[in-house]
């Protein structure tokens, strides 16, 4: 930084400054973390840009949005920010701020979401995106994020992560369909009947057949659609077979709107794992953890040991 006209301490409360802004996405946000005025904040931003010499936020109606710049410094300062605010004592603007938590869509609303609701009547802030994995984790390692359910293990050891539940596929159908479930079912006695997938290549349905069937899956869906929800309600509907983890259908299965067709010891999972970013666990995201990992005890095979440092 090019001011050297103090000890470090102004530059400290710059990056603080800083970092509030970036998490929060509003200078009356970051103020109110702060403790101070927003013309505070706006000053300090700007001799932060001013010491950097480029913009580190755009500016816009409803709050500010970080450039790439500010994404990159925010990954490099919080880590050492967060230790700093551990070790003195001092509030963290990762615990004011709101845990900014990412998943899949189907699990943040069915399993996630719930289990957190009770951290919200005590008083935690969190922030749900729901995307797909290679986007979220990309988030996360820019420091957009603070925490992702994953179903793709990221490389290397950057990331700290952990298993946090095996999920079990089934295939499924409603009972109008007319086909009889059993052991033996072979993809002959259901290749009359449409088949409905995530996405044209349908990735899970693929999955299936390779897993349970011992086959390459060679035909074309008739229905694809993105979110795991719409496949079940069509399903539901009649509109033919599916494969869908069984956490997301156990309504469905207990009162009989649907039917597992092929019942198997040997289920496809699917391992779901938290990872987060790198820096101290801070208290938030250990209740978090807690949190989901008392959510998803019993849903799937396994639970996995917490996110640590």
């Amino acid at each position: 930084m090019s001011d050297r006209n103090s000890d470090g301490l102004r530059d400290l409360a710059l990056w603080r400054t800083f970092l509030a802004a970036h998490r929060s996405g509003s200078v009356s946000a970051a103020a109110r973390l702060l403790g101070i005025a927003q013309s505070s904040v706006t000053t300090q931003l700007q001799a932060l840009e001013r010491s950097e010499g480029e913009p580190l936020f755009i500016r816009h109606a409803r709050g500010i949005r970080p450039t790439p710049r500010a994404d990159d410094l925010a990954a490099r300062v919080s880590g050492p920010l967060d230790a700093l605010a551990l070790a003195v004592g001092t509030p963290s603007t990762v615990e004011a701020a709101p845990v900014r938590l990412g998943g899949a869509a189907e699990f943040l609303e069915r399993v996630a979401v719930p289990a957190l609701a009770p951290m919200l009547a005590a008083g935690r802030r969190i922030a749900v995106t729901a995307g797909v994995a290679d986007d979220l984790l990309e988030q996360l390692r820019s420091g957009s994020l603070d925490l992702v359910i994953s179903a793709v293990r990221p490389r290397g050891r950057a990331l700290p992560t952990a298993a946090l539940v095996d999920e079990e596929f089934a295939l499924v159908a409603a009972p109008s369909l007319g086909v009889v479930p059993s052991p033996d079912l072979s993809p002959g006695m259901i290749e009359e009947h449409p088949l409905l997938a995530y996405a044209h290549d349908v990735p899970i349905l693929r999955r299936y057949w390779r897993h349970v069937f011992g086959l390459r899956l060679e035909r074309e869906p008739a229905l694809t659609a993105p979110d795991l929800r719409a496949l079940a309600a069509a399903a539901v509907a009649g509109a033919g077979i599916t494969v869908l983890p069984t956490y997301l259908i156990a309504d469905e299965l207990a009162d009989g709107r649907l039917s597992v067709l092929r019942p198997t010891d040997d289920p496809p999972i699917n391992t779901l794992s938290l990872v987060r970013r790198p820096g101290p666990l801070t208290a938030a995201i250990a209740e978090i953890d807690r949190a989901l990992r008392d959510a998803v005890d019993g849903i799937g095979t396994r639970g996995g040991a917490a996110v640590s440092g």
